[in-house]
Formats: C-alpha cells, sequence, structure tokens
C-alpha cells in the first residue's frame, strides 16, 4: 500500500468482493464517509426509496443506472449500513448484482466516476483494524479463515477472531504493568527494598514466563493448522511416488506409467488428516539423470526436500534396495525433517521387511498404492508422527499462528528471562529491571496493534489479502 494511514481514513474506497468469474451474484461493496452519497446518485428505486434515506442494514430493490443517460446498467438488491455498526466502523453500501465480469466492471467504474477510490489488498480490514473494531490478531484470522483447508484450521480462526488469542495477551500485559508499577513506585521510593519481597515478585515472574513459553511452543501447532505440513514424496523412479499420491487423493491427479521418469516437474496437492492440511508433493524420481529437462526436475526434488516437514521415502519393497535408495536413506538420516519410509507394492510380495538394517531409527510402513491397502494405517502414522513432534494439542483454543506473533512472543520471553536473572542475582539496578518489563510488554502489545514500529508492517500484513476484503 502507498498511501499512509491518515489518508487511508478519509475517502471512501470501493472494489468487487466477490471471486472473479460468473456466478449468480457479484457483490459491488464501498466504505467511506461518501459511500451513500455516491449511490444516492446511480440507483433508482421503483418505490421512490433514496439509499441516504433508507433503514440501515435493510435490502432496498432497484437499479443501478448511469446519471447522465439514464441507462439501466444492472437490476440489483442495494444495503445501506451505517457506522459504527459495519465491518469497517465505516458507513457502509453493498451492492448485490448479477455476477458477470462485465456488468461487475461497469458498477465498479460507474462508482469510481463518481468519486469512489478502488481498494487496494486488505483496506478493508485494514480500516476495520484502524477504527478500532478489532486487534491485528483479529485481522490476520480473517485472511487464516478465508484460507483454512481443514475444519481444525477454521475453528482456530474463529476462535482468533472471536479474541481468544487477544485476550491472552491481554491477561499476560495486565501482570507485567502491576510488576512494572510495583518496580517504578521502588525505583521513586528508594528506601523500600525492592528484593525484600522478590520472592513473590520472583513467583510472579515464573507464572508469566511459563505462560509465554505455553504460547511459543503453541507455534508449532499453529503453524502447521495454518499452513499445513509440507510432505515431499520422494524416491527413485517407478517405485510408486504418483500412484501414492492418487491413492490418498482418491483420485488421478499424476501420470503414472510403467516408464521411469515420467514425473519430470513438482506436483502438489492438499489433503485432511484429522484436521491437519498435509501437502502433498509429488517429486521427479531420484536417480542420474538422462536429459536436461530430467536433471532439472531432480535438482527441484532436492531442493523440495530441504524445504520439506515431511519426507515420504516411497520404495518398492518387492526388489531389494538399490544403491540409489541407500544413497536417499543416508542423505535424509541426518536430517531434522520427519520422515517416514513407505514400503510400497505390498500386493506383489515384499522382499524388504521393517527391521532392515538401512532403516535403523526411522518409522516404516507397508502399502499397496495401487490395491489401496495400508493407506489408514499410513494416515495414521501420519498423524501420530506429525503430533509426537511438538507440543500438539487437538482442540486447544490459544494458539500463536503466525512467524510474527511468535518472534514478539520470543522477544518478551527473553526480557523476562534477563528479569529473572537479575532478581536471582540481586544486585541489578532497578531501572533496568524496568527497562526489560517495559521490553515484554511492549512485545506483547505490538502482536495485538496496541503499538507498532512501522507504518510498513500493517502494509505487509494487509497485502495478502485479497481485493474487496
Amino acid at each position: 500500500m502507498d498511501l499512509t494511514i491518515s489518508a487511508l481514513r478519509n475517502d471512501t474506497i470501493v472494489a468487487i468482493s466477490t471471486p472473479p468469474g460468473e456466478g449468480g451474484i457479484g457483490i459491488v461493496r464501498l466504505s467511506g464517509p461518501e459511500a451513500v452519497k455516491i449511490v444516492d446518485r446511480i440507483f433508482y428505486s421503483p418505490k421512490g426509496i433514496r439509499p441516504s434515506f433508507s433503514e440501515s442494514h435493510r435490502l432496498n430493490y432497484g437499479f443501478i443506472i448511469e446519471p447522465h443517460s439514464g441507462e439501466r446498467i444492472d437490476e440489483v438488491l442495494l444495503s445501506v449500513m451505517r457506522a459504527p455498526h459495519t465491518y469497517t466502523r465505516e458507513d457502509m453500501v453493498e451492492i448485490n448484482c448479477h455476477g458477470g465480469y462485465l456488468v461487475l466492471r461497469r458498477v465498479l467504474e460507474l462508482t469510481i466516476s463518481q468519486g469512489a477510490r478502488p481498494a487496494m489488498p486488505g483496506e478493508f480490514t485494514m480500516r476495520a483494524f484502524l477504527n478500532g473494531r478489532i486487534d491485528l490478531t483479529q485481522a490476520e484470522a480473517v485472511l487464516d479463515l478465508i484460507r483454512a483447508k481443514t475444519e481444525e484450521a477454521e475453528r482456530i480462526a474463529i476462535e482468533q477472531i472471536a479474541g481468544v488469542l487477544r485476550r491472552e495477551i491481554e491477561n499476560i500485559s495486565a501482570d507485567l504493568q502491576e510488576l512494572l508499577v510495583e518496580v517504578e513506585a521502588y525505583i521513586d521510593f528508594p528506601d523500600e527494598d525492592i528484593f525484600e519481597g522478590s520472592l513473590s515478585i520472583e513467583h510472579r515472574i515464573k507464572e508469566i514466563r511459563d505462560k509465554l513459553k505455553d504460547l511459543s511452543r503453541s507455534f508449532y501447532q499453529g503453524r502447521i493448522l495454518r499452513e499445513g505440513i509440507a510432505t515431499v514424496i520422494v524416491g527413485r523412479p517407478n517405485v510408486g511416488k504418483s500412484s501414492l499420491l492418487n491413492a490418498l487423493l482418491g483420485m488421478d491427479r499424476a501420470i503414472v506409467t510403467d516408464i521411469p521418469g515420467t514425473t519430470r516437474d513438482i506436483i502438489e496437492e492438499t489433503i485432511n488428516i484429522k484436521g491437519i492440511p498435509l501437502r502433498l508433493i509429488d517429486t521427479a524420481g531420484i536417480r542420474e539423470a538422462k536429459d536436461i529437462v530430467e536433471a532439472e526436475g531432480i535438482k527441484r526434488t532436492e531442493r523440495a526436500i530441504e524445504r520439506a516437514d515431511m519426507v515420504l521415502v516411497v520404495i518398492d519393497g518387492s526388489q531389494d534396495l538399490t544403491e540409489y535408495d541407500l544413497s536417499l536413506l543416508e542423505k535424509l538420516r541426518g536430517k531434522e525433517v520427519l520422515t517416514l519410509i513407505v514400503l510400497n507394492k505390498k500386493d506383489l510380495g515384499l522382499v524388504l521387511q521393517e527391521n532392515h538394517e538401512a532403516f535403523r531409527e526411522l518409522p516404516v510402513i507397508e502399502i499397496s498404492a495401487i490395491k489401496n491397502e495400508g493407506l489408514d494405517d499410513l494416515k495414521e502414522k501420519i498423524f501420530n508422527l506429525i503430533t509426537k513432534k511438538g507440543n500438539f494439542e487437538p482442540g486447544q483454543r490459544v494458539l500463536l499462528t503466525r512467524t510474527r506473533h511468535k518472534a514478539l512472543v520470543d522477544e518478551a520471553l527473553q526480557a523476562i528471562e534477563d528479569v529473572s536473572e537479575m532478581l536471582t542475582s540481586r544486585n541489578a539496578p532497578l531501572e533496568i529491571i524496568a527497562f526489560n518489563l517495559r521490553k515484554a510488554l511492549s512485545s506483547l502489545n505490538e502482536i495485538i496493534g496496541l503499538e507498532f514500529s512501522e507504518e510498513d508492517l500493517l502494509n505487509r500484513i494487509f497485502s495478502e489479502f485479497c481485493i474487496g476484503k
């Protein structure tokens, strides 16, 4: 966004708020001080109702017209929503048009000709934040709700829109504020010794530290539910990687042939495993490339492995291990990425067993992708590996879902750790203790948007949104 925050508050914006393409209904949305006056000039009601005199939050039937020629552009339902009881806490108008591209574009251009400005990505939600209707975590959760891939991700987003994370941050901040007041009182009245009551203060600091640690640990689960687990399917050519992808998806997404090296590029799809979005990435088989195209596919496979949260190593269990199988296993053994060996082609009879020396310390599952055998056990194994790695508690309400949240909580946690060490040493200046408490408080306030050090922060957050939200 190129406009300053002060400029964002003063004009009237408009956008098409429904996805592009044909549909039964399309919505053009306006927000700002001139929203109602603008539609007054372009809306005709057979009953003589003018938007400026309409009841708030009531649908009115009529037509959008070109004010100079009187041409009817579309038959619509129009609703006026008056501040402050709107999404942005500004006057808003929504024009429900027929959902064709041309008619929506003409209505949009007409509102712009009457004084509205095209909205930038996320600007409606930014106004909701700037006008105090929602905090920054709730604004970010709006985008998470739009992008949610599973019911669990949807639940977390709805909880955050309802203010669950904000309230947790506010409770911790209130405890910090209370401590800060006490410490600053000791500074103002130096005859009192803070360290005489340090045991009580240390106990309260520990409680705050424990809460911050729990929040920080929750990021693993929050990130998984928001972004999904990047799961790369790897193995040498013709071991059944694409068959596995198709079986997990329940449809033919990847080409399956007996010809090794059929998959040349990355194929990505998402499935839901008990509320966890699993981003399945089928890759080119790892072997010595025979041409430049295959070589590029193998390079992309190796890059995908580096970025993966989980790797499914598909091995043809009906044959002995090859040097490529062994090389791949060795390459993955020292990495932190979650790794699961999938012994495929169980229907042909397995030569390899789970206790093979090459599989030591790595979990193994036997399946037949082509026969859909063992897939439920595979999904259960994947779920267990994911949930056992971190502080994963199904149904947990308060979660950090964004890197920004995690970084600021960790900043606050470090400041509290420093205070704890100072109280233990009993010789730190009170001003330094107060400084660290203020630092922790500032970091927490920045999460919910009570403080933000740069306008670019808001621009980065809201630029991820679609236009019209």
